[in-house]
């Protein structure tokens, strides 16, 4: 990674800074909102079937069942690693490096970044599949 695409990205000023930090505690914020819902719904499922003696192999509703409540635990997953994503985003922007491709070095696209603040890419190596 050359100094030139680190000089091309610097972030201009402290507003800047600001609006991205901004941007990535809301997304953060929506995320946490999310992950309290699907943990509310899963321990709904769990507490459902709690009451009742499922057998998922032989009940009809049980494949349901077993479906919906491994369906959110795939949500919460995904849900914690964008969480993970989000803070390690905000530690590149403490650190000066937010925006700039972990693969390549090049700057990411504001663009890419306005709709994927967590984004470590850019575009040609996300493409690529090099992560």
């Amino acid at each position: 990674m050359g100094d030139s695409s680190r000089d091309s990205h610097e972030v201009s000023d402290s507003a800047d800074l600001a609006t991205i930090r901004a941007r990535l505690e809301a997304d953060r914020a929506d995320t946490l909102t999310r992950a309290t819902a699907l943990s509310r719904d899963f321990d709904g499922i769990v507490a459902a079937n709690a009451l009742i003696a499922v057998d998922d192999e032989h009940d009809p509703e049980g494949g349901t069942t077993a479906f919906e409540r491994a369906h959110v635990a795939a949500l919460m997953a995904r849900t914690r690693e964008h969480l993970e994503e989000l803070d390690r985003a905000v530690e590149r922007l403490e650190q000066g490096t937010y925006g700039l491709c972990e693969e390549c070095g090049t700057t990411i696209p504001p663009e890419r970044l306005e709709i994927r603040p967590a984004a470590t890419t850019c575009v040609r190596c996300a493409r690529a599949g090099r992560r």
